[in-house]
């Protein structure tokens, strides 16, 4: 896994880059990753589209679950605009920038790291319905129940925090914080400069 970590980029929308995602793609059997990637594909379905986990983050070996709320179109490979098929700090849109740049102010190592959806498929739609979100939270405990070193589950935004009924459990710490959104950033600067103190916090209960 070591090999993995080297490749890490130093700058945020490195996924822009054709040669990344096929290098990227390439890694998906790596022993931290491989139960992951075939969780993903376990869900994947002719209506929706699943990215599949970053293999520069931690993986199986990972202490903190980050869950962000739905995928979006970056993630996907399908839309419009050419998507990287992960979900990953990498990928080409200022959430993913912002979330790169805030895991290295709060100081978290990428290999202690798992990012995730609540609701882990994309539909083409941003909403999230209640039946939606019963159904990811059920995919979420499904995932918690591979990462044997998890010990801090942080809901990022208030979509992923509607999820925190379904996810209570005494062996896991949860943590919410605002989304690294643009919107958010507009509308609730103060929330959105908040993150990187938020996330460093919770990492304090993953050691």
């Amino acid at each position: 896994m070591m090999e993995a970590f080297r490749e890490a980029p130093l700058h945020p929308r490195s996924m822009r880059d054709p040669d990344v995602r096929e290098r990227r793609r390439a890694m998906l059997r790596l022993a931290h990753i491989a139960p992951l990637t075939d969780f993903a594909a376990s869900l994947r379905r002719p209506s929706v589209e699943v990215p599949d986990f970053d293999p520069l983050d931690g993986g199986m070996d990972a202490s903190m679950l980050f869950l962000f709320e739905k995928p979006g179109p970056m993630t996907a490979v399908g839309g419009k605009r050419v998507g990287s098929g992960f979900i990953s700090r990498d990928n080409d849109d200022p959430t993913a920038e912002a979330t790169f740049n805030f895991m290295n102010q709060a100081g978290i190592p990428r290999r202690r790291t798992v990012s995730w959806n609540v609701v882990p498929w994309w539909n083409g739609e941003r909403k999230i319905t209640t039946s939606e979100l019963r159904e990811g939270a059920e995919c979420v405990r499904e995932l918690i129940a591979l990462l044997p070193k998890l010990r801090v589950v942080v809901l990022v935004g208030k979509k992923a925090a509607r999820a925190r009924p379904h996810l209570e459990t005494k062996s896991l710490s949860l943590f919410t914080s605002a989304h690294p959104s643009p919107l958010v950033r507009a509308s609730l600067p103060d929330r959105w400069k908040a993150i990187p103190l938020e996330w460093a916090s919770a990492a304090r209960f993953a050691d």
